[in-house]
């Protein structure tokens, strides 16, 4: 009985952290969600003046609290019988709840950029996105904004 319930934990847990990877989404010049395509973006060319390494907060979503409070909740659900497996439960479910939110965060947390730009027009523009292009100063680049979304590209 006792393998069962530590098969159920791991099986549990696999479940979990492939559900957070699977949180993980880019947000750099290359990425498009399914909105953002077949529209019209406006473009504007420029020269990147700065480059500044910055961090990208990751997604907070219910899905890695609610993947935490099940897995809190039958591992908790293992400690003693009776009421203490009620209260194992719950005092499970709780933290595996607050440790599945921040799991999720973590494992969703990028590097990015913030690139100043100066635009052919002369106005200046900062923009930050997931680092996965290399910029230097004095790059000519294209600025793309479009439907709430603005993104630096060569």
């Amino acid at each position: 009985m006792q393998d069962t319930f530590g098969m159920v934990k791991i099986a549990l847990l696999a479940a979990a952290i492939a559900t957070l990877g699977g949180c993980a989404s880019g947000t750099g010049g290359q990425d498009y969600s399914r909105a953002q395509t077949r529209t019209v973006q406006e473009v504007e060319m420029g020269v990147v003046e700065s480059v500044r390494d910055v961090n990208i907060e990751g997604t907070k979503t219910p899905i890695g609290a609610g993947t935490g409070v099940v897995v809190g909740g039958v591992a908790g659900s293992t400690v003693g019988g009776g009421r203490g497996s009620i209260v194992g439960a719950t005092v499970g479910a709780l933290l595996g709840g607050l440790g599945g939110a921040a799991a999720e965060e973590a494992v969703t947390r990028q590097k990015g950029v913030e690139i100043t730009v100066k635009l052919d027009s002369g106005r200046m523009i900062a923009v930050t996105q997931a680092a996965d292009e290399a910029f230097r100063p004095g790059d000519r680049v294209r600025v793309l904004s479009g439907g709430g979304t603005t993104r630096v590209s060569h």
